[in-house]
């Protein structure tokens, strides 16, 4: 991972972000090769984190989880009258009106980090989590983020060949590049089935001081998509925007890049 900034510091926050995004643990071995570092720099941190209950380790298989600590930070940020609970009320209007799952996304280096969602009142919906990190390249939330970029900022995040979820997801970054360029035109992201297969997102980006900081998205099963409903998730979530990013203006932010 790269280093920006003070590297203990990172690394602690390295740890967090890798254990809240498995489901099963990872043990101080799994942690240092994802690190790319030493156990024995790492495992001073781990004991710190342990000891003051952000992390834990379950005993039976020695890996290491999320501990009650981080909760209580998460809890207390959402006590609070944020900016993310304005947009999570803009959330429940976006799925009440189209009947669809909304989703709000981040940027985290390459990947795009779920940090709200608003489920379809509908029996058949997507299932995804907050706190799930999906690449940027082949999701809506994500190329609503990437579209503004430069190409060389671009080029700096991805590889030439792009690693497929499905056999729809698009194959290179100079094919990126180019949808990136269609999302400019239009004004909003799209994905076809290229992370899940049955599942379609419209995405819109969030923008504070003209650039963007997150990423709205509606999700849309296949057998539920059609031109005009696409059409009207546009709509939905431009109306969306014009309301968040008029209170970001007002307000300011509290969260993201």
């Amino acid at each position: 991972m790269a280093t920006t900034e003070h590297r203990p510091t990172e690394r602690v926050l390295d740890i967090l972000e890798l254990l809240s995004n498995s489901e099963e643990g990872m043990t101080l071995t799994e942690l240092a090769k994802a690190l790319n570092a030493p156990k024995s720099s790492i495992m001073p941190l781990v004991h710190t984190m342990t000891a003051r209950n952000f992390i834990y380790m379950q005993k039976d298989t020695l890996c290491y989880r999320i501990g009650v600590a981080t909760y209580s930070v998460g809890v207390a940020y959402n006590n609070r009258k944020t900016s993310l609970q304005f947009i999570q009320q803009e959330m429940n209007n976006i799925t009440a009106l189209s009947n669809e799952t909304c989703q709000l996304g981040i940027q985290s280096r390459n990947m795009v980090l779920y940090i709200a969602k608003k489920d379809s009142p509908q029996p058949i919906r997507l299932m995804s989590s907050v706190g799930k990190q999906l690449p940027l390249y082949c999701t809506g939330l994500g190329r609503a983020l990437l579209a503004y970029k430069s190409e060389e900022e671009i080029r700096s995040l991805f590889p030439e060949v792009l690693t497929a979820y499905t056999p729809h997801t698009i194959a290179t970054i100079n094919d990126l590049l180019k949808e990136l360029e269609l999302t400019r035109q239009r004004g909003y992201a799209v994905e076809h089935e290229e992370t899940n297969l049955m599942v379609n997102c419209i995405a819109v980006s969030l923008d504070y001081n003209n650039a963007p900081i997150a990423a709205l998205s509606i999700s849309i099963p296949t057998f539920r998509i059609s031109e005009s409903k696409e059409k009207e998730a546009v709509q939905i979530l431009w109306e969306a925007k014009q309301h968040i990013e008029t209170h970001f203006k007002m307000y300011g932010v509290d969260f993201g890049n």
